[in-house]
C-alpha cells in the first residue's frame, strides 16, 4: 500500500487538507510505499468520492482531514496485514473510513463473460459457469443482466457477513473483476481483526432503522443500493456493476 505526499487535494468545491501528521504515523508505524504525484493525480477512486466529502463536510471543512491510501493487489496475507494495522484507527470514532470499489465489469471489453444459468424462482443457480463469447449460440435461459447481479449479490453477501477468508474464497472461484477488492479486503481484515466472533447477531432484515443498529452490541455492514450502468442481454453486451454500503461498529 502507499500513502499521499501531498499536503492537500483539490476538488471542484474547494480543496481539502491532506493530514500529513498522520500519513507519517502510518509511515512509522508499518511497511508504506509512497505515491508519485502522478500516479496520486491520475488514480481516480477517491477523487471521484472528493466532492462529495467536501459537500458533507463543507461547514467544517477546515475541521478535517484526507488520509488517502492506494491499496495494490496484494495477498491475503498482506490485506490482513493492513487491516490489522489500520484495525485500531476504524475503531476511532472520530475517524471516517471510505472504501473505494465498483463490482463487476462485464463484457468481452473486460475480458471476463461469466455466465450462469439461475434456478427457475431466481433464488439460485444451476448448472457449471460458463463464460460467453460473440460465437455463442446457446439460448440463454436466464437474461445476462440477472446472472451478473446474481455474481455480485454473492460477493455482497460474504462482504455483509464481514466474512474475509469467504469473500477470498468467493473471488477465486469467480474472479469476478471487482476493481477495489483489496480495499475491501482490508475493510474486512480490519473488522476481523476487532471483532473476532463476527457480526450480524442482530435482526438480520434489510430494512433495519439507524436506531436499531445503534443498539446492537456486533459490527453490521448494510448494502443500500445495487446497480449496473446497462442490463446486458447479448453477448456483444458490456455493463458495470455498482454498489454502496455502510459499517457500523458499535460504540
Amino acid at each position: 500500500c502507499a500513502l499521499s505526499q501531498c499536503t492537500e487535494y483539490q476538488t471542484p468545491l474547494g480543496n481539502i487538507c491532506v493530514d500529513r501528521e498522520m500519513v507519517e504515523e502510518l509511515r512509522q508505524r508499518g511497511d508504506w510505499q509512497t505515491m508519485g504525484l502522478g500516479v496520486d493525480e491520475d488514480e481516480h477512486s477517491l477523487e471521484m468520492h472528493l466532492p462529495y466529502i467536501y459537500k458533507v463536510f463543507e461547514h467544517k471543512i477546515s475541521e478535517i482531514a484526507l488520509v488517502p491510501i492506494l491499496v495494490g493487489g496484494l495477498r491475503l496475507d498482506g490485506e490482513k496485514y493492513y487491516g490489522e494495522l489500520l484495525a485500531e484507527y476504524l475503531n476511532d470514532p472520530q475517524n471516517l473510513f471510505v472504501v473505494s470499489s465498483d463490482f463487476c465489469h462485464w463484457g468481452s471489453r473486460f475480458r471476463y463473460t461469466y455466465y450462469r444459468e439461475m434456478a427457475g424462482d431466481g433464488a439460485g443457480v444451476s448448472g457449471r459457469a460458463t463464460h460467453l463469447s460473440s460465437r455463442s449460440a446457446r439460448t440463454l435461459n436466464t437474461p445476462i443482466w440477472k446472472s451478473i447481479r446474481k455474481l455480485d449479490w454473492d460477493g455482497m453477501e460474504a462482504v455483509a457477513r464481514m466474512d474475509h477468508a469467504a469473500f477470498k474464497r468467493y473471488l477465486d472461484d469467480t474472479n469476478n473483476t471487482i476493481c477495489g477488492r483489496h480495499p475491501i479486503g482490508v475493510l474486512l481484515a480490519a473488522v476481523n481483526k476487532l471483532y473476532p466472533a463476527g457480526g450480524q447477531a442482530c435482526s438480520s432484515g434489510v430494512s433495519v432503522s439507524a436506531s436499531a443498529d445503534a443498539q446492537c452490541p456486533t459490527p453490521r455492514l448494510r448494502f443500500v443500493k445495487y446497480d449496473q450502468s446497462s442490463k446486458a442481454h447479448a453477448p456483444s453486451d458490456s455493463s458495470v456493476s455498482y454498489a454502496s454500503a455502510y459499517l457500523f461498529l458499535p460504540s
